[in-house]
């Protein structure tokens, strides 16, 4: 919902910021491979309970994810970075609410877990119609300058990146925002799978 928005108002700045990468030859993925490593910091720092800290590293991951694409698109878009960039932000995604669990199990765990097991539901509803897309050469007609297929819903990056830093901030009320977020990404992984069905069908 959000992903379009957000994009178009960071796209100049991340273009412009990778103009100094670029110049001296780091490619986008060694960036995408750096913001991971930088991502994993939060891991420890959620699980000590150390929230703004945690904040710190997740914007910084998101920071490397949309500077690694504006990388690639100046140096050229491949399979092999699309592959990289998507699968490292599939755990990056999962690594933080297990980190709201080891923070405090007996108030995190369940809704933690469901959370996880949400994020599976999108992400495979993501990648199974991205796979489909591209044996048919179907393409996004919203984000064509990417690797692969990105088939819509309520819960996208934008909307996830939002979810964790209300978690950050608001870290008492994780159970809720879990259950609240799980939920809605039960209606994209819903919406997704009924569409991507109808689409592939047709």
């Amino acid at each position: 919902m959000l992903d379009r928005y957000s994009i178009t108002l960071i796209r100049q700045p991340l273009a412009k910021l990778a103009a100094l990468p670029d110049h001296y030859g780091i490619s986008a993925n060694q960036i995408t491979l750096s913001g991971f490593v930088i991502g994993l910091f939060a891991l420890p720092a959620l699980a000590f309970e150390h929230y703004g800290l945690a904040l710190f590293f997740i914007v910084l991951n998101r920071l490397f994810d949309g500077l690694d694409g504006a990388v690639a698109r100046r140096q050229g878009i491949t399979d092999c970075g699309g592959f990289l960039d998507i699968t490292l932000d599939f755990l990056f995604y999962s690594l933080i609410p297990f980190g709201f669990v080891l923070a405090d199990p007996s108030q995190n765990a369940i809704a933690g877990a469901f959370l996880i097991f949400s994020f599976i539901g999108t992400g495979s509803s993501f990648l199974a119609f991205a796979i489909m897309a591209g044996k048919r050469n179907i393409e996004s007609p919203v984000y064509k300058q990417k690797s692969l297929y990105y088939i819509g819903g309520l819960t996208e990056g934008t909307e996830t990146i939002a979810c964790f830093v209300l978690f950050c901030l608001l870290p008492q009320y994780f159970a809720i925002i879990a259950w609240v977020f799980g939920s809605l990404c039960w209606i994209t992984t819903t919406t997704r799978i009924w569409a991507g069905y109808h689409t592939l069908k047709n």
